[in-house]
């Protein structure tokens, strides 16, 4: 009996077991981009107060938000918390969900895109997507860029001239310069990434979504791909939902963390990852859950 007293005995903690307590949790280096975040960027998205249902389930809660023109803006969470939901409002992907139901504004140029008024096959010219996994159409790599451009009947020299531009501004031109007539399946998974980026940046989009387009990728496409945001942020502004803090705290200007459908608190990436301001960012940025 005495042996159990003695092994419910709790010991109290010294500051040094705290701080050896402190330290083991994760911590997030910051670099790249995160070290840029401009604070006078006018906002070239503003949401308002945007509620979403699936059904009768609602999604997301009372979401209001700038996203800053030309910088990257990544958005964090545990699965489930509403940030890939969120991302696909933005090109209003949402209306091919049957049931679904938004209310809220969101301005970009003077105009509210969730307006039912707008039409989204031309605001998908505005704002692109990228997707988690691959997508390039079943046709050759050049025609995979220059489909968007036939649709809008461009000229057959400038077509040429823009399929190149962006293959350039992609990273990918001069791997593949020399076999533009070849099947865009036949590439390997990070030149496919790279290839629908090229695609998406055709049509000289205001905005880029990209939804995890590097976690289906090895760790040497996936710099690729992330060495092409950080260039690319210089002419678009980037919507990066992902996974991997480390990759946010490389990638991005800006970090928004969100949890159960609510954004909880959006800084710069560096005043996010090392000085947070509400408990449960500390916490999942810590790594004590998510």
């Amino acid at each position: 009996m005495e042996q159990n007293r003695i092994q419910q005995k709790q010991i109290p903690m010294t500051d040094e077991m705290k701080e050896k307590k402190s330290s083991s949790l994760l911590t997030i280096e910051v670099s790249g981009l995160a070290l840029q975040a401009k604070k006078d960027v006018a906002p070239k998205i503003e949401v308002k107060d945007l509620n979403f249902f699936y059904g009768a389930k609602q999604a997301l809660f009372d979401i209001s938000l700038s996203l800053p023109e030309r910088q990257v803006t990544a958005l964090i969470g545990p699965s489930g918390c509403g940030k890939s939901t969120f991302l696909r409002t933005l090109d209003r992907m949402d209306k091919f969900v049957p049931g679904t139901r938004l209310e809220g504004e969101a301005w970009m140029n003077g105009e509210d895109i969730y307006d039912p008024a707008v039409d989204p096959i031309e605001l998908r010219k505005r704002i692109r997507m990228v997707f988690q996994r691959p997508n390039p159409f079943p046709v050759s790599i050049f025609e995979n860029v220059a489909y968007g451009l036939h649709l809008q009947k461009s000229s057959r020299r400038s077509i040429h001239d823009r399929v190149e531009e962006c293959l350039r501004g992609a990273a990918l031109w001069d791997e593949v310069k020399d076999r533009l007539n070849a099947s865009a399946v036949g590439l390997s998974g990070g030149q496919q990434q790279r290839l629908c980026i090229a695609r998406a940046i055709a049509s000289r989009p205001d905005v880029i979504l990209m939804d995890e387009p590097a976690s289906a990728l090895d760790p040497i496409a996936t710099l690729r791909v992330e060495e092409l945001i950080t260039q690319l942020s210089q002419d678009y502004t980037i919507v990066l939902v992902t996974h991997n803090m480390q990759q946010a705290a490389r990638v991005s200007h800006y970090t928004g963390f969100f949890l159960q459908g609510k954004l909880i608190e959006l800084a710069t990436t560096a005043e996010l990852f090392e000085h947070p301001r509400n408990q449960e960012t500390e916490d999942y940025v810590g790594g004590r859950f998510g």
